[in-house]
């Protein structure tokens, strides 16, 4: 029998999904980055794979397109919650999520943000709502965990970084132990925000949800904006709600795009 599949994006950023809850798939570093290969596998930011869970409704692990398993990924988790079709909580390495469907997409519930060097985490302490630290032009950053670690940086304009050059550079650097996801920011009216984002371990994103999360908390911290925050990503537009004390909730669309059928076997 043929192994199935949904490829799916939530703003561009996009997913093979399997669903391993009734048979189980094997997945190993390996395979995730020859399944994620856009030139000789099927092509995808992030892999997900759902299995049975003892604690939530059901587990997602996420790996990203280099092979990495990652701790959270809000845009595959709007994805897995249209093809639940119900509110549910959702096992992920970064905690519980809980998830209600939407007319084309969903909402999900993270957590509260962390902010203390050591949870991002940082090599060293540090002041991580304004970063002693700087690449080039991009300095001052504010370093938020929401499941994972992200760095933020507010610019005039967000389109004018070379974000393919400095994303790796700050990605790899021994500043984060873990990596991190870069994220340039600047003001595009009132509580409105213009993103771009380097996801670690996967590049420039159409979309990042977790990246809009963490620069929608740092921007609602540093008073620039107030909730609920509308961020513009190159694939579209997130609405991320936030009060200090409370847990992050994110609404934005999701998309399924086909259903396949392959054998994971050809892939390692």
């Amino acid at each position: 029998m043929a192994d199935r599949f949904t490829k799916m994006h939530g703003l561009g950023n996009d997913f093979v999904v399997i669903d391993a809850r009734t048979s189980a798939v094997e997945m190993t570093p390996a395979r995730a980055h020859a399944i994620a290969d856009r030139r000789h596998g099927i092509g995808c930011d992030q892999l997900i794979l759902l299995e049975p869970s003892t604690k939530a409704d059901v587990r997602m692990r996420i790996f990203n397109a280099d092979g990495g398993e990652v701790e959270a990924c809000g845009n595959a988790t709007r994805c897995v919650a249209t093809l639940i079709g119900q509110p549910a909580v959702i096992e992920t390495l970064g905690g519980m999520l809980r998830v209600t469907p939407a007319d084309g997409g969903a909402e999900v519930v993270l957590g509260e943000p962390m902010f203390d060097w050591e949870l991002i985490p940082l090599a060293m302490p540090m002041d991580t709502r304004d970063m002693p630290v700087a690449w080039d032009e991009l300095e001052h950053g504010a370093a938020v965990n929401v499941g994972n670690p992200h760095i933020v940086f507010f610019v005039p304009e967000a389109d004018a970084v070379a974000l393919d050059e400095l994303g790796p550079r700050i990605e790899t650097d021994p500043l984060f132990p873990e990596r991190v996801n870069v994220n340039v920011a600047s003001l595009d009216g009132d509580n409105q925000l213009q993103l771009r984002v380097w996801e670690r371990g996967v590049g420039l994103t159409q979309a990042c949800g977790t990246g809009a999360c963490a620069t929608a908390v740092a921007a609602i911290r540093a008073g620039l904006v107030e909730s609920p925050v509308t961020v513009a990503l190159p694939g579209g537009d997130l609405v991320i709600r936030w009060a200090p004390g409370e847990p992050i909730v994110m609404s934005g669309a999701a998309t399924r795009v086909y259903e396949g059928e392959t054998d994971w076997a050809q892939f390692g």
